[in-house]
């Protein structure tokens, strides 16, 4: 397939870079090639943030000096652009700086110090008075009207994708700022951070396929963790109510626009608490995080268009309150055709598979049959904010079994747009109760399931030694940036998405 790529030619960028080369040949013979003197007094959106509403004869009478720097973007003759950390703002190039603007290249970074003034237009611009080259760009930027398209060089290159595309920036900015909102949240709540092991003797808290290294001093394997979980359920044991931490996380499984090797989580428990109260802490969290820092708690996603329609844009209002099913009641409800007694014993689900042209593993039970039956038919069509619960015990080796009901658990999913965000439930803090699970989990590792979990015998332990009720829950700090910025893949949230080599 043939990708659209708005880049020069190999030949005329090879071109220009020598050229660019010949031009730091003669820097570096006339001295310090990369000096590191120059120190900006002023950003440019604080200046327009500032000076912006002067008109332009007040702002002349008052002669500002600023010194400014940033990435040149622009060269117009009479005008230059340059680019800095938080905006864009033009330079007056003046009789004395001719010479300096003409052998300046897109891309450079430069120094200047000079008046502060507004054109006719309205625009603030600085005078050229005293300016300085910083850093000579030896490669060229992208074509200025069609930016950098190619999708894939995109993220092989975010550094150019940052410096050409505005929204781009906009986007791992909110990222931070969802980030620190949800800390703030969180400690405001009474929540300790806290930090975890990566290096793990034994993968825990989820299922899933690790990433297997070796420690050579200790002369042992080890594995990047898939979950802080069961080290944040020792805390607890310890003594630490209410617990978070916001880590990475890696799995050695399939790239997806929903998965990455390496993916960040937000992960918290509080003791004597449910499941049902963290639903209720995480709706009042999205609902405020949307609001404060997006600006709405209307969340606005896009659709990709079928055929010739235009994409269809849906809205998720959080200022509603969220829906809430049980795993059972969500597939009769999406699956008009099925009874209750379709899905409520083995032959019977099984058989309702079947017709759904639903594969499955003879070793299933009836609860997997049904999270196959729910992921197939139900997953994708979640599409506004929607807690799932009962989650069968089968499949949730770590959470509580229901006291009315042993066959599911006090377990929860969250989804929006047809994507889970967010997995809680109430712990399982009885000892025995999931030595017998791991036991379970290592008879189908034992059977070829490379995602099944080991045996953690000091996990166990450690609930042997008591711990208390305990509600914890996992949020995927990548999904939710995704739904927060209408983003359609991970890849557009991540800084630097894993990616086959070139």
């Amino acid at each position: 397939m043939n990708k659209q790529v708005n880049t020069p030619e190999p030949q005329d960028e090879n071109k220009l870079i020598a050229e660019r080369r010949a031009k730091l040949r003669v820097i570096r013979e006339q001295g310090n090639a990369f000096p590191n003197q120059f120190r900006p007094d002023s950003q440019a959106k604080a200046l327009q943030d500032k000076y912006g509403e002067e008109d332009k004869e007040a702002l002349e009478a008052l002669g500002h000096q600023v010194s400014v720097a940033g990435r040149v973007i622009r060269n117009r003759g009479a005008f230059m652009v340059i680019q800095d950390t938080s905006s864009q703002i033009q330079l007056y190039v003046t009789k004395a700086a001719r010479p300096f603007a003409k052998g300046t290249d897109l891309g450079d970074i430069i120094g200047v110090r000079g008046l502060l003034h507004k054109s006719g237009k309205g625009d603030l611009y600085v005078t050229m008075d005293e300016c300085e080259l910083l850093t000579k760009a030896l490669r060229p930027l992208p074509d200025k009207h069609h930016g950098l398209a190619d999708q894939e060089i995109r993220y092989r290159q975010r550094y150019v994708d940052l410096i050409v595309n505005p929204d781009v920036r906009q986007r791992f900015e909110l990222r931070s700022k969802i980030i620190t909102f949800i800390r703030g949240y969180l400690d405001q709540k009474g929540f300790l951070e806290v930090e975890t092991p990566m290096l793990q003797a034994i993968p825990g808290g989820a299922s899933a396929r690790p990433f297997v290294t070796h420690h050579n001093a200790l002369g042992m394997d080890m594995f990047l963790r898939i979950a802080p979980e069961l080290y944040l359920k020792r805390l607890v044991v310890g003594g630490f109510d209410r617990i978070y931490e916001i880590n990475r996380n890696f799995r050695n499984e399939g790239l997806s626009t929903r998965h990455n090797p390496e993916f960040t989580m937000l992960e918290f428990y509080q003791a004597y608490a449910d499941y049902h109260d963290l639903m209720d802490l995480t709706e009042d969290m999205l609902r405020q995080l949307a609001t404060q820092v997006m600006g709405s708690p209307i969340v606005l996603s896009t659709k990709p268009s079928k055929g010739d329609n235009e994409p269809e844009v849906v809205e998720y209002d959080l200022s509603k309150p969220f829906q809430r099913l049980s795993i059972f009641d969500s597939i009769l409800h999406f699956n008009p055709d099925l009874s209750a007694d379709n899905i409520n014993s083995d032959a019977s689900a099984r058989e309702a598979a079947t017709k759904l042209q639903i594969p499955l593993k003879d070793s299933w039970g009836l609860g997997k049959v049904q999270i196959e039956i729910f992921e197939k038919t139900v997953e994708h069509r979640l599409e506004q904010p929607t807690f799932i619960t009962e989650y069968p015990t089968e499949v949730s080796p770590l959470a509580r079994r229901s006291d009315g009901n042993p066959f599911v658990t006090d377990r929860f999913e969250f989804f929006v747009g047809g994507r889970e965000i967010a997995n809680g439930f109430s712990e399982l803090n009885d000892a025995e109760d999931q030595a017998e699970r791991f036991q379970a989990q290592v008879a189908e590792k034992d059977g070829g399931d490379d995602e099944a979990m080991h045996f953690d015998a000091d996990y166990v332990r450690a609930l042997e030694y008591g711990m208390p009720p305990t509600a914890g829950e996992g949020i995927g700090i990548d999904r939710l940036v995704m739904m927060l910025t209408d983003s359609a893949s991970i890849r557009d949230v991540l800084l630097f998405p894993h990616m086959r080599r070139e």
